[in-house]
């Protein structure tokens, strides 16, 4: 199959559980943001949730990427899972050990004394989603879609099913079906004011659930630990730690900044709703972890072929295409997608707009990170995660006092801006890819100044409004179409 092509296809499939997944946890936000009516609960939730992604990178500590390299480089595949997978679970079991004999202390350093359950429930979800990652990863690097996919909505299916259990189902059951016994023996055990709680116990189930779908794999492995690979694994592995976690810095310490950066008595309230706005940018970053899990294996199956270069500069053009649809469809039916969140968390729609091309910006990256991966230069990507890290902080800390989550959002933007200019100034000196810039600039800058025309468009009609925005879509979907008619047929001889 044409290279292009299977990375279509396999973008796709994984990204199959990732839309899906995606898509309904999206479906959740509405529920969340009207159950969970006081924005500060939901602020609690999004907090909680930034804590997770920090802690699963140090967690999983680059090993993701230090697989597919060995395993490719050395032949030895299923040597190089189980030395990889030993290395994690072990790590894993260590911290699930320290978090819940240090439970209290760790909640009341993160200001939540009362609730150390928080603490429980986030040790369990990292434990299970640390030793599934490379499980997961190995499937990938056998083409085995099918059975990712399946382990994945698995568990995407119940943690939705749970959230829906718990935080409606029930509170209809005991509000309608008071006298029935069985909602009477029910309402020995639910407790209505605990929504948050059962968010994360939600996740824990289907957390664990995935793992226990693993065991098959788990016991056809060989425990044969290579201390020898697993030394040169970690020497490639920890810059991309430090990478990972620069990079979740710059994804989410803008929420944790938001409580501790203003006042107590609107923190909370602000995480909320720049939480959930932010979600409503989710949909651009469904493509961009469905293309991700697609790519990365895709990077390294391809190195050797004689137009790989080529290969990976149509990458970039393809994915910026598709992105700023992506970015022009999401802003010109704003007035749509808005009510995915409740009215409370509405006041935060301005910002949709920068976090999405933020979210563009970071989809390039990813694209781009392919020169110090296959040159094993990984330190450069530490270099950049870290330098977008000290723009992150930098711009948060000066203004979140002075304008709350915009100065978040704006902050996200020349984040990713910036470390997509540096990654492309230094690839061109070590791994040169001919990228077609001027055609990127060109679709690019299009969406944007679309999308500025369609807000001078003053007509009070919302369905007048909506179709003339339509129209523009579609032009601009027909404009790339003509614009590149001619090299998808360069493409397919490839």
């Amino acid at each position: 199959m044409n290279p292009l092509k299977k990375l279509v296809s396999q973008t796709a499939v994984y990204g199959l559980s990732s839309i899906v997944g995606r898509l309904l946890g999206y479906l959740l936000v509405p529920i969340y943001t009207r159950v969970l009516v006081q924005a500060s609960q939901y602020g609690e939730v999004i907090e909680l949730y930034s804590y997770i992604a920090v802690i699963l990178i140090m967690l999983t500590y680059g090993m993701e990427t230090a697989f597919f390299r060995f395993a490719e480089s050395t032949g030895k595949k299923n040597k190089v899972f189980s030395t990889a997978f030993i290395s994690i679970l072990a790590s894993s079991v260590a911290f699930i050990f320290l978090a819940l004999v240090f439970k209290q202390n760790l909640a009341d350093l993160i200001q939540y004394s009362a609730k150390p359950e928080y603490i429980v429930y986030l040790a369990f979800i990292l434990f299970f989603d640390s030793i599934n990652a490379i499980p997961y990863a190995n499937l990938r690097l056998h083409d085995k879609a099918k059975r990712f996919v399946a382990i994945r909505l698995t568990g995407i299916f119940s943690n939705i099913g749970l959230n829906l259990i718990l935080i409606l189902f029930i509170p209809f059951l005991i509000k309608n079906h008071s006298d029935n016994s069985f909602v009477i023996w029910i309402q020995n055990y639910y407790n209505p004011n605990a929504k948050v709680d059962y968010i994360f116990i939600s996740n824990v189930i289907s957390s664990g659930l995935q793992s226990l779908m693993f065991m098959p794999e788990w016991l056809k492995m060989r425990f044969d630990f290579d201390f020898h690979i697993w030394k040169k694994m970690l020497v490639y592995a920890m810059p991309l730690l430090i990478f990972g976690l620069a990079g979740a810095v710059n994804e989410v310490i803008d929420r944790v900044l938001l409580k501790y950066l203003l006042p107590e008595n609107i923190a909370m309230t602000q995480v909320g709703i720049y939480g959930a706005v932010y979600k409503v940018s989710i949909i651009m970053t469904i493509f961009i972890q469905a293309y991700r899990y697609a790519a990365e294996p895709f990077f390294f199956a391809q190195e050797k072929h004689k137009d790989a270069k080529v290969m990976y500069a149509n990458m970039m053009k393809y994915f910026v295409m598709v992105t700023s649809v992506i970015f022009l469809s999401t802003m010109l039916y704003i007035d749509v997608v808005i009510y995915f969140v409740g009215e409370n968390y509405r006041s935060g729609a301005p910002v949709i707009p920068i976090l999405l091309m933020a979210n563009l910006f970071l989809g390039i990256y990813y694209n781009l990170s392919v020169w110090y991966k296959l040159t094993d230069k990984t330190k450069y990507g530490a270099y950049i995660s870290i330098f977008g890290a000290f723009i992150t902080l930098t711009l948060n800390f000066y203004w979140i006092p002075r304008i709350g989550y915009t100065g978040s959002a704006w902050a996200t933007f020349i984040c990713y801006g910036s470390m997509v200019l540096l990654s492309y100034l230094i690839g061109r000196k070590y791994y040169p890819i001919p990228y077609d810039l001027k055609r990127i600039f060109s679709y690019l800058g299009l969406a944007v100044i679309l999308y500025f025309m369609s807000l001078q468009i003053d007509i009070e009609s919302l369905i007048i409004r909506l179709s003339i925005n339509t129209v523009i879509i579609i032009g601009y979907i027909a404009v790339l179409y003509y614009a590149e008619k001619g090299n998808f047929r360069k493409v397919n001889k490839l």
